[in-house]
Formats: C-alpha cells, structure tokens, sequence
C-alpha cells in the first residue's frame, strides 16, 4: 500500500503542475484574443463610421429641390431625382455588410474570451 500512495502523490503533483500550466497559457491566450479582438473592433467601426453617406449631401439635394419648387413650381420636381442622388451603390452596400459582419465576428470573439476567462 505504501508504494500506490506514493504513485498517487505524485500522479496528483504531476497532474496539479500540468493543469496549473495549462491553465496559465489558456488565460494568457484568451487575454491577447480580447486584446486584439478589441484592437480590431476599435478600428472596424472607425471604417464603418468613415462609409456611412455624408448627411450634408442628402440635406443639399433637398435644399435644390426645395428652391425649385420655390421658383419654378411643384410641377419643377421630379420625386426620383432624390433618389439617385442619395443612393448607394452595390459596391458600397457590399462593403457596409462586410464591414458589420467583421465587426460582428469580432464582438463575438471577444465575448467569447471574456466568457473563458471568467470560467
């Protein structure tokens, strides 16, 4: 009996360093991912912000129609002239989607190392 204590006290001091080692790296990693992934989504919805139209395009595109109204009439208008100047193009909606989806992946990594870290 003596010497199966003895496998056993050494199985669990064996085993206790390993975990503690494995542990140390898995929370070491996890740290850097929610580092990173914070770096990342920082700088992801900067390029989001930078896509988005600029407002005073849209309010300058009112502003002509509301003077042609004002001095030619309501017949001056036509409604889909607004819509082709506010617009966006495949290009754009293509890269907003992207964009938000990265952001998306990115939010969600770093829940999932917040979710590690506090396990």
């Amino acid at each position: 009996k003596d010497v199966e204590s003895k496998f056993w006290a050494t199985y669990k001091k064996v085993s206790n360093e390993y975990d503690d080692d494995f542990l140390e790296r898995a929370n070491d990693d996890m740290a850097i991912i929610l580092t990173f992934a914070g770096l990342f989504s920082a700088v992801n919805s900067t390029f989001i912000v930078g896509m988005q139209p600029n407002p005073g395009d849209t309010t300058n595109a009112l502003m002509v129609q509301l003077i042609k109204i004002a001095v030619d009439g309501p017949s001056a208008v036509n409604p889909s002239d607004l819509s082709s100047l506010t617009g966006y193009s495949s290009s754009t909606a293509w890269m907003q989607a992207l964009a938000y989806a990265s952001l998306s992946f990115s939010v969600l990594a770093a829940f999932g190392a917040v979710m590690g870290k506090q396990w």
